[in-house]
C-alpha cells in the first residue's frame, strides 16, 4: 500500500472509524487535510486513540477551522480561504491514508469540490458507505460523481449491519470491487476496531 483516500457517500458514515482501522493495520501515517469543527475533538485525534499511531504518523492538517459544516462555509465564517495549492499530497516514507470530509461532491471553496480535488491527486479512493436504507442511491451517485473526473476508485467499504442484496447491487451497477464490511462496535476500542479489520477485509485488496 502507498497512498489512499477514504472518501464517504455522507457525513457520518463511518469514515474516520474505517480510515483509523486501515491506517492501524498497516502502519500509515494518517492525513485530513481540512478539519471542519473541532468542539468534540478533531479526526486526527480519534485516528490516533483508534489506530495506536505514534505521535509522528499524525500529519496536521492544511487548515483547522472551528464551525462544524461544509468546509466552504467553516473558512468562510472563519474568515479564510482554502487555497488548493496547500492541498498536494505530502511525501511521506510508506504508506498514507489521507481522509476527505463528508461525500465526494463537498465544496472546499467557491470553485473546488472534494472529487476535484481527488481527480489532481491521482491516488486510488475507498468509498465508505452506510449498510441503511438510501446507501443504493447515494453510493451510486458517488461512483458517477468519482467517476466522470477520472478519480481511481479502489472500492467500496460498507459500515453497518450486513445487508447483502444492497451492498451486491451497489457493487454490480457501479462496477466497483466490495472490499468488505465493518459491523458497528459497541464499545469501540481499538482491540475490537483491529480484529473486526481483520475479518471483514483482505489486507491483499489494498496493496
Amino acid at each position: 500500500m502507498t497512498t489512499i483516500v477514504v472518501t464517504g457517500t455522507d457525513t457520518d458514515v463511518g469514515k474516520t472509524v474505517f480510515a483509523a482501522a486501515l491506517a492501524g493495520a498497516f502502519g500509515a501515517r494518517y492525513w485530513k487535510p481540512v478539519q471542519a469543527g473541532d468542539d468534540d475533538g478533531t479526526d486526527r485525534e480519534r485516528v490516533a486513540r483508534l489506530a495506536g499511531l505514534p505521535s509522528d504518523a499524525l500529519l496536521p492538517e492544511a487548515y483547522r477551522l472551528r464551525t462544524p459544516c461544509s468546509p466552504h462555509r467553516a473558512a468562510q465564517i472563519d474568515g479564510v480561504t482554502i487555497d488548493p495549492a496547500r492541498l498536494v499530497l505530502p511525501s511521506v516514507d510508506g504508506p498514507l491514508v489521507v481522509e476527505g470530509a463528508g461525500g465526494v461532491l463537498v465544496p472546499l471553496n467557491d470553485d473546488m469540490l472534494y472529487a476535484d480535488l481527488f481527480a489532481r491527486w491521482q491516488a486510488p479512493v475507498v468509498l465508505v458507505a452506510r449498510t441503511q436504507l438510501g446507501t443504493i442511491n447515494h453510493s451510486l451517485l458517488s461512483i458517477e460523481a468519482l467517476r466522470t473526473r477520472g478519480v481511481p476508485i479502489l472500492g467500496i467499504a460498507f459500515i453497518g449491519d450486513a445487508q447483502e442484496d444492497s451492498e451486491a447491487t451497489i457493487a454490480r451497477i457501479g462496477a466497483v470491487r466490495r472490499l468488505g464490511r465493518l459491523p458497528r462496535l459497541d464499545p469501540l476500542t481499538p482491540a475490537a476496531l483491529a480484529t473486526a479489520f481483520t475479518a471483514a477485509f483482505d489486507v491483499r485488496d489494498f496493496a
